[in-house]
């Protein structure tokens, strides 16, 4: 195969208005090979993925390169100023983390430049990941369900601002006197604004009875979560919901007469050319081989190899990054106005507009001006996966590991994906250090408690080749501390800050933690 040359298109919505050969129309046939090398790179003026029988085109040398930079760069979220950046290699950290697979899709240009599998799809065989190999996209799969409740809003099967009660023929919405006379609608549900609990699900082990999901709504036997209930007004408060988006699916089952995973498949999968992609929950034996293990904190994979999620719309979602990106270069599609799609340029340009928060209509948003973008996260048991899309550049990228420490590992992928793609989001935050004598250091060193009312765990704090270290029991690594100030030091790998407190005495007697949450304060027991 010839080489290409990739060349960024100035603005995404001038690209799209200009092409004449739109994803969503490509026909891929659902028997496409799975690739043995695990690389494929795409062309940029159709954005085309491979067709069944192909082989992967070569990557042109310049794409080569920045694969090869994005590889060798993972970053961590702090570097210190006048010090070269450290940047790690991605198996590496993926030891390092225990997450034995990675898959990346980066898009560039309005096309998939790259995708790329690494490492085994499962510990125990060391079956490899390939492009082809399905994930669980978690909370991913919000996102995905909102744009085919979308498409039925458009088809005037649904209405964003009506009560979902008014549709629901097979369960209610239990009235509540939180509600306060507001209703619990769609749109409210999809930027998590309805009043409505469960934050989130934890599955059901291979063998585990299963519940419907009238019964996981209801929090009935047998599901493992609470009812799903008002629990504040509706509209008030923006609140992660995976329970609301429980009461959107069976709503648009229950508007359609459809099994959500068909429905999906109609409504988004295929016409979005997802072409590895399904709801169905448990996941079909014919479809099993080709699927990664999930995979503990300690590398072990998942009993089971994966757990069940009936919360098909909230995390049901088994995929590729780079089906993923297609629908990313899709929505980029329509919001810069390409006719024909999912769906129509309004209402995807509707579904990336804040509504009240942080939320459009299914995805998170955030960035000013052409690094406006459109995201979300995923986060199942021993999967984590990531989906970024930039909503004028026609760029973006997904990332997913079968690793319940994948959370780490993506931020640093794609922290080394914005350096090398020149992002203005996702970037190193540089720090400055001081200079603390020895004797100072060794006050601060000494083993604190982290106040709890189980009694917390112990954290470490020892000196090392001059500097502060840390360690609680389940950080898989000592992490060395950099001092900010005379009695305050950051971590490179995260927010996390620690301040020493002073008790008159010549060692510290209390630090506080903070970064990433609420901050906790340890006292010194040794």
């Amino acid at each position: 195969m010839r080489g290409m040359t990739i060349r960024r298109a100035p603005r995404a919505r001038d690209f799209f208005r200009k092409s004449t050969n739109n994803l969503h129309y490509m026909h891929i046939e659902r028997s496409a090979p799975t690739f043995l090398i695990a690389l494929v790179t795409l062309s940029a003026c159709s954005g085309s993925p491979p067709r069944a029988g192909s082989s992967p085109p070569i990557a042109s040398d310049e794409v080569a390169s920045r694969i090869r930079q994005v590889e060798a760069g993972l970053l961590p979220l702090n570097t210190i100023a006048g010090r070269p950046l450290p940047t790690m290699p991605l198996e590496e950290r993926m030891r390092l983390f225990n997450v034995p697979g990675v898959s990346i899709a980066v898009v560039n240009n309005g096309a998939i430049e790259w995708a790329k599998g690494y490492g085994v799809a499962d510990a125990e065989s060391g079956r490899p990941v390939d492009t082809a190999t399905l994930f669980q996209a978690a909370s991913i799969s919000k996102p995905v369900a909102a744009i085919g409740a979308l498409r039925l809003v458009e088809q005037g099967r649904l209405a964003l601002d009506e009560d979902v009660n008014a549709r629901l023929t097979s369960w209610r919405v239990p009235a509540s006197a939180h509600a306060r006379g507001e209703k619990v609608t769609l749109r409210r549900i999809i930027t998590h604004n309805a009043g409505l609990t469960v934050h989130g699900f934890r599955g059901y082990v291979q063998g585990e009875e299963v519940p419907t999901v009238r019964q996981v709504l209801n929090g009935s036997p047998p599901a493992n979560s609470a009812p799903v209930v008002i629990d504040t007004q509706p509209g008030s408060l923006q609140r992660y919901s995976g329970g609301g988006v429980t009461v959107a699916q069976l709503l648009m089952s229950d508007v359609t007469g459809e099994p959500f995973p068909r429905l999906m498949e109609d409504l988004v999968l295929r016409p979005a050319e997802m072409v590895h992609s399904t709801y169905e929950q448990p996941l079909p034996a014919t479809l099993a081989h080709n699927a990664a293990t999930a995979h503990r904190r300690d590398g072990t994979p998942v009993a089971g190899k994966w757990h069940t999620y009936p919360e098909q719309a909230a995390a049901g979602l088994w995929t590729t990054p780079s089906d993923l990106a297609r629908l990313m270069i899709a929505v980029q599609g329509w919001s810069g106005g390409a006719e024909g799609g999912v769906i129509s340029p309004v209402m995807a340009r509707e579904m990336l507009t804040p509504q009240g928060g942080s939320y459009g209509l299914g995805f998170g948003l955030g960035g000013e001006g052409e690094s406006r973008m459109f995201t979300h996260g995923g986060s199942n048991m021993g999967f984590r996966a990531m989906f970024i899309g930039f909503i004028e550049t026609g760029q973006g990228a997904v990332v997913m590991t079968n690793g319940d420490m994948g959370d780490a590992l993506l931020q640093e992928i794609v922290r080394s994906i914005s350096r090398v793609y020149g992002w203005q989001q996702f970037k190193t935050t540089e720090k400055k250090i001081v200079s603390i004598d020895p004797a100072t250091l060794q006050s601060f060193t000494g083993q604190y408690r982290i106040e709890s009312s189980g009694g917390g765990p112990v954290l470490t704090v020892s000196r090392a080749d001059g500097n502060l270290q840390a360690k609680l029991p389940n950080w898989l690594s000592v992490r060395t501390l950099y001092p900010s100030a005379p009695n305050q030091f950051f971590m490179l790998e995260s927010g996390a800050e620690l301040m020493f407190e002073r008790d008159g005495t010549e060692q510290a007697g209390a630090v506080v933690l903070s970064g990433g949450g609420p901050p906790t304060r340890a006292i010194r027991v040794e």
